[in-house]
């Protein structure tokens, strides 16, 4: 066995190489470095910024890892296929086809909003997107910051601000208001996206759609959730196990869903079907994504 040493930034490494028949021709250069599978984590960490380290300086841990396995950690947003809408949840119906068939819908309607509070360019803030606010609220229910920001549109005050991430925003402008019938027909396909009903803490058979057991004949089984894995191997258990816990309260999005009717005396939509939360419940309403027709395929 042959042992050699390295410095680093983090103090000094030793490395052990086993000598076999295979490798008993292998002299190491001045220029060598250590295998990053050889090193202990202590080392690998001291090597962030070490001109060790085989694959340059590091940031990060993470970025480590990345480079190791050749992939690089790129948060991108998601792009929608045109701009949407912020509407409120009304409630659930039933509507009558001119040839009698029942449709169940969700009414969607519309409070004081919908107005283009910012337009992003892809020069200035690297991404092109529209920002719209939506449901008025009084002054002193803002900060001072986010009425800034308002004025600075010429808007009203708004409660609720997104983004809609486009492939081009030409059009858009600050303090345009978005109209519900130019942006969608009868019969479009849309995304709707809200917070689901909070449900609490719950069991796998609610949560997961678990079965129970036998309920009688001597089963000591019933709702529990059994096992969760094997013992000494791996001795833990697996990440993401379906097990109980909080089930709902979370951003929640239901796709294609078709729009059945647009009342504009009334400012509502019917959606039909269901979509996420509770009446009263922020809605977020964007054409669907349509993989090659309406959103690039990359």
């Amino acid at each position: 066995m042959e042992r050699r040493s390295a410095e680093s930034s983090g103090g000094r490494m030793e490395v052990s190489l086993m000598s076999s028949t295979r490798c008993s021709s292998f002299s190491p250069s001045s220029t060598w470095k250590p295998p990053v599978s050889l090193l202990p984590r202590p080392a690998l960490l001291s090597l962030r910024s070490s001109s060790l380290c085989p694959f340059g300086p590091l940031s990060s841990s993470r970025d480590l890892l990345s480079r190791r396995h050749g992939e690089r950690r790129v948060t991108v947003m998601s792009m929608e296929a045109g701009v949407g809408v912020m509407g409120t949840k009304l409630g659930m119906m039933t509507y009558f086809e001119p040839d009698g068939t029942v449709v169940p819908v969700t009414v969607v309607g519309f409070r004081e909003g919908n107005i283009v509070t910012q337009v992003k360019a892809a020069a200035t803030d690297g991404y092109d997107a529209v920002q719209v606010g939506y449901r008025r609220v009084r002054d002193r229910k803002l900060t001072k910051p986010e009425l800034g920001h308002l004025e600075k549109a010429g808007a009203i005050p708004m409660r609720h601000l997104q983004e809609f991430r486009l492939q081009s925003v030409d059009g858009f402008e600050p303090g345009q208001r978005l109209v519900i019938e130019d942006i969608f027909k009868e019969g479009d396909l849309v995304d709707v996206s809200g917070n689901s009903i909070g449900k609490g803490f719950q069991g796998g058979i609610k949560r997961h759609n678990f079965r129970r057991g036998l309920m009688t004949h001597g089963s000591k089984s019933h709702r529990a959730l059994g096992s969760i894995g094997a013992g000494t191997t791996p001795g833990r258990v697996y990440k993401g196990k379906k097990m109980p816990g909080r089930m709902g309260g979370t951003k929640t999005k239901i796709r294609k869903l078709k729009i059945v009717k647009i009342d504009s005396e009334l400012r509502a939509v019917m959606i039909k079907g269901a979509v996420p939360g509770k009446p009263g419940n922020l809605l977020r309403i964007t054409p669907a994504k349509i993989v090659g027709k309406n959103i690039p395929k990359n």
